[in-house]
């Protein structure tokens, strides 16, 4: 903690691969890139090639992806000779049916990404020093005062988020430069992708996180949300 306490103001101040660099110098391979395959994560991912750093690569496979996501894996894991780790969730689909019912994700979705997702990431994150993520302060209120640098209460680890300050036309311009394959649902009106019982392309005018668990007051899955009454920044 006392590291990101002495630098947190300072980061604020570096690029994307400054903050990949100072991770890459003071953790090493005990910091792990959490992706999940968003427009984000690609760019994230190849500003980690670019300084050879030793990181690495999961995602949290909740078995309910969309095709498109698994096949955008594959192109990133050969592209940059890299092996994603697929986290999964302790229970198969069909045990979780069996386990709480049919259609959990309708019924509690909280309950299904607490199975699918936060129940894999911690067990993950144990292992690990600090995690790095492509979260961004524009995609949602609950993300607005991310740092670049922060003590992660939640986990008890040091988060990193070296895209905290870009904005969406960034991380595209981005992408468009660099030719970097993405999900192609991005071009069909779904900017944040998900699982598939849980996520449909936005309309015109809606909030870009509106795909998501759409009908309900869930917006986070959980992984990005701080604790209640802990200030993560420090």
């Amino acid at each position: 903690m006392n590291q990101v306490l002495e630098k947190q103001a300072e980061a604020e101040q570096w690029e994307a691969e400054q903050v990949l660099a100072w991770a890459a110098q003071q953790f090493g391979p005990a910091a792990c890139v959490a992706s999940s395959f968003g427009a984000e994560d690609v760019v994230l991912i190849d500003l980690v090639s670019r300084i050879s750093a030793p990181f690495p690569i999961f995602t949290l496979d909740t078995d309910f992806l969309f095709p498109e996501t698994y096949e955008l894996i594959d192109t990133i894991e050969q592209r940059y000779g890299v092996t994603v780790q697929r986290l999964r969730a302790k229970l198969a689909p069909e045990e979780q049916a069996q386990q709480f019912g049919d259609g959990l994700w309708k019924r509690n979705p909280d309950q299904c990404c607490g199975i699918r997702k936060m129940e894999p990431l911690k067990e993950r994150l144990r292992q690990a020093s600090a995690w790095i993520t492509g979260i961004r302060r524009e995609q949602s209120p609950s993300r607005r005062s991310a740092k670049k640098l922060e003590w992660d209460s939640k986990f008890g680890l040091v988060k990193i988020n070296p895209l905290a300050a870009w904005q969406q036309a960034d991380v595209w311009a981005y992408i468009r430069w660099n030719k970097l394959p993405y999900n192609p649902l991005h071009d069909r009106s779904y900017p944040s992708i998900g699982c598939t019982h849980c996520t449909r392309a936005v309309l015109p005018n809606e909030d870009p996180r509106a795909g998501r668990w759409s009908g309900s007051s869930k917006t986070e899955c959980g992984l990005h949300l701080a604790e209640a009454g802990r200030n993560n920044s420090l």
